[in-house]
């Protein structure tokens, strides 16, 4: 009697939206007015002491083990919970401070190895043929993911203003998508940094493919770690978002290090406009000793490293169209992936997809580009933003 009281205080007001949830007993409770769209179904309890303790733990947890199924999106769901104040997203007596995180280099790369070396043949069953694992820039209604990638990695390129010959240095490359259109289609002489090594097998192996061993080289190696190097442009994707709280004052102060004077620097990452947070499942399951910091917590930073800004650019909605497309190309392949990864693998990952395309939408994520300078702000970028839609490639792809 007891748990289903607290069932019922836990889930009355957790959503914005109706929500019918059947519960091992075989009682049912319709929470909020209207047609219910999304039903939950929980096949046994899940212990008081456990949701507590930290609620995204637990529920996610149970998710993956088949514990509680979702019959209608998960993402409108999980959405209808941010969107609620008293939800355990939420309310105060849910949440857990998180316990302090681990970022030495060996613990960054055992974090990133994590993820990243699932393998690239788990990527490419649902990423784009560009093998971009990040916001995809949506200029037109009708772009597929693919063009969209093309477009972000020319959008981040053109808002340096880059001139060939000179040097970009790309701070976690991913699969090398940018630090080689930068090389290949405006003349730039770039260096990569990854720690994982599925990305710099792939990196390297098209650097050679490709013929462009003069202009482009990748290190499986810490960006901590590049000593007194300095380079004219800096670019940065999905990174700040890994180094964790504690480390992203260093992180910042290395972008200032490693940039020449006047030297330029786009970074573009997962921020919230509401202040920096982690979350206990993604923590755990998804990415090890994520920190997704706030704004203002970056622009601080930002200044306190001695650099100045120059533009920012939010494009939350972009990345919510990216991860609910990834998420279709997921379950397009989820026989596949069930096969190769098991299911609780594939129940966790489609979980992971759907909550992140929720938390953009609600707006409880953000993602911003941060274009910064090593000396006063813009000195040598174009007067206004009008450069930064022009297409300034020396090749054309």
């Amino acid at each position: 009697m007891l748990e289903k009281t607290f069932y019922h205080t836990l889930l009355s007001h957790s959503f914005n939206m109706p929500v019918t949830v059947n519960y091992w007993d075989g009682s049912s409770e319709t929470y909020g007015e209207g047609t219910p769209e999304v039903t939950v179904t929980f096949k046994e309890a899940i212990p008081m002491r456990e949701i507590t303790r930290n609620a995204s733990i637990a529920l996610g947890e149970a998710y993956m083990d088949g514990k509680i199924e979702i019959d209608g999106s998960i993402q409108k769901l999980i959405e209808s919970a941010y969107e609620s104040a008293e939800s355990f997203f939420n309310n105060s007596k849910f949440k857990k401070f998180m316990p302090k995180q681990s970022h030495s280099e060996k613990k960054s790369q055992q974090d990133i190895q994590s993820h990243y070396d699932v393998g690239n043949d788990f990527y490419k069953m649902w990423l784009d043929p560009t093998m971009t694992y990040s916001c995809a820039y949506f200029k037109h209604d009708t772009d597929t993911l693919e063009e969209a990638q093309i477009h972000k990695v020319h959008h981040i390129i053109q808002k340096l203003n880059p001139q060939p010959g000179k040097t970009l240095l790309d701070i976690g490359c991913g699969w090398g998508t940018l630090m080689l259109t930068a090389a290949k289609e405006y003349g730039l002489k770039v260096v990569g940094v990854t720690l994982s090594q599925e990305q710099y097998n792939l990196v390297a192996k098209r650097i050679q493919d490709e013929g462009l061993s003069d202009v482009a080289e990748v290190r499986l190696q810490d960006y901590r770690e590049l000593g007194d190097e300095t380079f004219d442009y800096i670019t940065s994707v999905g990174m700040f978002e890994h180094v964790g709280k504690d480390n992203l004052a260093m992180y910042f102060e290395r972008v200032n290090h490693y940039l020449k004077a006047d030297g330029v620097a786009l970074l573009h990452g997962i921020t919230r406009q509401q202040g920096g947070a982690t979350n206990g499942w993604l923590d755990k399951y998804i990415f090890p000793g994520g920190y997704v910091p706030g704004m203002t917590e970056n622009l601080q930073h930002i200044v306190d490293a001695g650099l100045q800004v120059a533009d920012v650019e939010t494009l939350r909605r972009h990345y919510q169209r990216t991860t609910e497309i990834w998420d279709e190309n997921f379950n397009a392949k989820r026989a596949a992936i069930e096969e190769k990864m098991g299911v609780r693998f594939t129940r966790m990952w489609d979980l992971y997809l759907q909550a992140c395309a929720a938390s953009f939408q609600s707006g409880n994520i953000d993602v911003m580009q941060y274009l910064v300078t090593k000396g006063a702000s813009s000195r040598t970028l174009p007067m206004t933003r009008k450069y930064m839609y022009a297409d300034n490639r020396i090749n054309k792809a």
